[in-house]
């Protein structure tokens, strides 16, 4: 690979192409769908997911959503043509394009805009439109009008996206290159999966089952029967509040200020002051403290605090006494959320509270076992942490060549 930073040639380049690419319109290079399923002879719903890409509706809700009635209007689509969806989400800032790769005909909702693209690379423009090389035009042309998780564009404003474009045999070298990358991705993906499925495996079995007051798989030398024991038995538990966001004084101290989603992590996107802490019920924790998320988006998840810092109400700090070992019963709430919000938290509605989690039963081996225990899980955290973090760095390099490999 060569640099150039030459107009209308990317920052790095295969040996071998030169240059400048030719700049189209998505309309010179593309067709509408326009055709509906007025016979219903379709009923296949895809959704475009920044996430997942094109799926089936069944898949992606695990339902079906859309009404059969209504499918009539919907648009058809073919195998490899691509979909915008404008709903706006965290993975997509101005919404998903996507290809279908399903190898299936399908319909989306009459909100999509279903186009194809044929004489080029699918594999270089999946990935250019997974970049965001395109959402300045998007910033520049849509509007999010009444609706502000959609992005409003009209189709004739739509095709008139600018693609700078390479000769095909560039696409495909490039087209080629992020596949190989992807590829990469993935089984590193599928080693944490793999990880994490051994880690469960070994919750399932290191832990007594309902009913059962030993385990199936013990560490050689212990024995003897496990004790049942409240969570307020063995721990001392708070939970915080939130300073008046109106006082501006409270705000941008010295103090991470961790709300729900961030239990696990080292960062937090609000700090507070000792004013802020003074003058509300937030309260402080240190580092290696259990945080349970009450309420919000990961109700039922656990993690041990990475960091000093206040919480708030959405948030129950757990400090287990001396009779207890931290790592292990972090282990072992993390291994029963799914019981606790399936019979706290019925069709996702309702708050967990301090009372509950205070009244939960737990299973409770002696201090030597509970410490051999959250030894090997604590091992088993790290070998998956840093399997994780080669991931992410994975994905990190991807972006990076996004940025220099298209125009």
């Amino acid at each position: 690979m060569t640099k150039n930073s030459i107009k209308k040639i990317p920052r790095l380049r295969f040996k071998g192409f030169e240059g400048e690419w030719e700049e189209k319109r998505l309309g010179d290079v593309s067709e509408k769908r326009v055709y509906k399923n007025e016979k219903k002879s379709i009923k296949n719903v895809l959704t475009d997911s920044a996430e997942f890409g094109v799926i089936t509706q069944k898949n992606f809700f695990d339902k079906k959503i859309a009404n059969s009635k209504n499918i009539n209007g919907y648009y058809k689509v073919n195998p490899n043509d691509y979909i915008y969806n404008p709903r706006v989400s965290k993975f997509a800032k101005y919404g998903p394009i996507r290809r279908n790769k399903t190898g299936i005909k399908g319909i989306v909702s009459p909100l999509y805009y279903v186009f194809n693209i044929n004489n080029n690379d699918y594999n270089f423009l999946d990935n250019y439109f997974i970049s965001s090389k395109w959402h300045k035009f998007i910033y520049q042309n849509g509007n999010s009008g009444a609706r502000s998780d959609r992005i409003a564009v009209k189709d004739v404003t739509f095709q008139n996206m600018p693609l700078i474009l390479p000769k095909i045999n560039e696409q495909e070298k490039i087209g080629s290159f992020f596949a190989k990358l992807d590829q990469l991705i993935d089984l590193q993906s599928k080693k944490v999966e793999q990880l994490k499925k051994l880690k469960h495996g070994y919750l399932q079995k290191m832990f007594p089952q309902k009913g059962e007051s030993v385990p199936r798989l013990r560490f050689y030398g212990f024995s003897g029967e496990w004790e049942y024991k409240k969570i307020s038995d063995i721990s001392v538990s708070f939970s915080g509040g939130t300073p008046n966001i109106s006082v501006t004084s409270y705000y941008n101290g010295e103090i991470p200020f961790i709300r729900s989603g961030e239990i696990d992590s080292k960062n937090t996107k609000i700090n507070i002051s000792e004013e802020g802490l003074k003058n509300s019920s937030a309260k402080l924790v240190d580092k290696g403290t259990i945080l349970y998320a009450l309420y919000g988006a990961n109700s039922g998840e656990v993690s041990i605090s990475k960091i000093n810092g206040a919480i708030n109400q959405a948030i129950l700090a757990i400090k287990v006494n001396d009779y207890c070992n931290n790592i292990y019963i972090y282990n072992l709430l993390s291994y029963k959320k799914n019981y606790i919000v399936r019979k706290y938290l019925q069709g996702g509605q309702g708050n967990l509270s301090g009372k509950i989690i205070n009244s939960l039963l737990l299973n409770i081996p002696q201090k030597q076992e509970q410490q051999k225990m959250g030894l090997f899980f604590n091992k088993l955290d790290q070998l998956i942490n840093l399997q994780s973090q080669k991931e992410y760095n994975l994905r990190k390099i991807k972006q990076s060549y996004f940025q220099r490999l298209f125009i």
